[in-house]
């Protein structure tokens, strides 16, 4: 359980997908102009992690070594990303079409996520058990899911304020963005003491 614990405020608070290994920028600063729209995207790409961290590990585990067949790693690891992101997109159509628009392209490029095949590389090297890929990929994806909430709110009260002209949209933006790194940054500063 004590590993278990570890595991999680490591791949969620230490080793941030977003803000420690820098994957996922693409949604990060696209998705996160709306709090309402990061947290439609936090939830898609939540479930897209775990359920292609689940599977990814299955079919490396009793498909690729047992055939040694790893050279197909990142196109088996990129079908089972793009089947979860297809039922994903399916899911969210029918339940949330308002949600759905807000997302647009968003949300079917969860497939190039790098976040998401990154996480799905790093489970397999670390050669995980089960129970640890699902519970590395979860805590993963609450991480992400986390960073891009706070920086939606971050991105929402700046758009009120006055920027000189020259900080402006997308530098203020990157600004935030390494300030919010450098406060993370702070996580891993307690996990080396």
């Amino acid at each position: 359980m004590h590993d278990l614990l570890l595991l999680i405020v490591g791949a969620a608070l230490v080793n941030n997908v977003v803000l420690a290994r820098f994957l996922g920028l693409c949604s990060f600063m696209g998705v996160t102009t709306k709090q309402e729209t990061a947290i439609g995207m936090s939830a898609a790409t939540t479930f897209v992690i775990t359920v292609s961290c689940m599977g990814d590990w299955a079919v490396q585990k009793y498909l690729l070594e047992p055939y040694d067949i790893g050279y197909l790693r990142t196109v088996t690891f990129i079908l089972v990303i793009a089947a979860a992101v297809q039922f994903t997109e399916m899911t969210v159509r029918k339940v949330s079409p308002s949600l759905f628009k807000l997302l647009g392209i968003y949300l079917p490029l969860i497939t190039t996520n790098c976040a998401v095949l990154g996480l799905a590389l790093l489970l397999v090297e670390g050669e995980m058990s089960f129970v640890k890929a699902t519970v590395f990929g979860f805590a993963s994806a609450l991480g992400y899911s986390l960073v891009m909430i706070i920086f939606a709110g971050l991105r929402e009260r700046i758009a009120l304020a006055q920027v000189p002209r020259l900080f402006a949209g997308p530098p203020v933006g990157f600004l935030t963005a390494s300030l919010l790194a450098l406060a993370f940054m702070g996580f891993s500063g307690m996990a080396t003491n």
